[in-house]
């Protein structure tokens, strides 16, 4: 029942869609707020209750926040809105280094645009958009006044946050080689994600690098981090601007990945050298 459900659903919301005169003129927003669990590990179980709670409110600010995604038929642009530091009143500088830039995705041509900053220096990342095998469930929920339907997917988790950076992946991309000299072929991490979008706002974009369904999608859990759209404004009064950015030296992902880890690796020797 709720398959034949979703398929009317899906139907009749293409089909009010179809007979809008001008696609282009068809334009939204929708705002989302992300929660982020903090793992401590083997240093948190040292720490008193009073002391995570600081850091907790420390990182407040890496740990949840707010983002706006505009959008029209074929292109989105996703931004975060940015905070001051609850305690400093500051902005988070050096988590900027590693934070996700203003993002364009094109679905009509598989195009990726993404402006970054690291250290001062501009960047514009420009790629094809991350491949999703979505699996469809016939399952749904209600997300204010939108009727969800679940999707889940296994996605390589350094493409999640390709912009970041980790010593720990670092370590884990190290050559090794076992008892008789092999190199050992690392496996491929994949983080599990499960998506809720919604038939009735027939484009296929979502928040971050989520995108591909039959639907905006409104609820996204991957890992420890759950992102959920909290208000949606379609055809607004004023006309939004949905375009790529433009400014910064032109790269590929891998090759911004490469850069950032040669300044990292750069760092840290010259701390090293400075010590002895």
């Amino acid at each position: 029942m709720k398959t034949i459900f979703f398929k009317l659903t899906l139907l009749v919301t293409v089909l009010l869609f179809s007979f809008k005169p001008d696609v282009q003129e068809f334009q939204g927003q929708a705002f989302y707020y992300s929660k982020s669990k903090m793992e401590l590990g083997g240093w948190g179980a040292r720490m008193s209750e009073a002391q995570k709670k600081q850091v907790q409110a420390r990182l407040k600010n890496r740990l949840e926040k707010t983002y706006v995604l505009d959008f029209n038929k074929e292109a989105s642009v996703f931004n975060e809105e940015e905070k001051l530091d609850a305690i400093s009143g500051a902005t988070d500088s050096w988590g900027n280094n590693f934070s996700r830039g203003e993002q364009y995705k094109n679905i009509k041509e598989n195009a990726l645009v993404q402006a970054q900053e690291f250290y001062g220096k501009r960047f514009l990342i420009k790629d094809k958009l991350q491949e999703i095998e979505w699996k469809m469930g016939s399952e749904s929920k209600q997300i204010g006044q939108y009727t969800c339907f679940k999707a889940t997917a296994n996605i390589p988790t350094k493409e999640l946050s390709w912009y970041d950076f980790s010593w720990g992946d670092l370590r884990k991309a190290e050559k090794k080689t076992d008892s008789t000299g092999a190199v050992i072929t690392p496996e491929i991490e994949l983080t599990a994600v499960e998506a809720w979008y919604t038939p009735q706002i027939p484009v296929s974009h979502g928040p971050g690098e989520y995108w591909g369904l039959p639907g905006l999608i409104l609820e996204v859990s991957a890992g420890n981090t759950v992102m959920l759209c909290a208000k949606i404004v379609m055809n607004p009064k004023e006309s939004i601007d949905i375009t790529p950015p433009n400014r910064g030296k032109e790269i590929t992902k891998s090759a911004y990945q490469e850069t950032v880890k040669g300044k990292m690796l750069e760092m840290r020797n010259n701390r090293g050298r400075r010590r002895s």
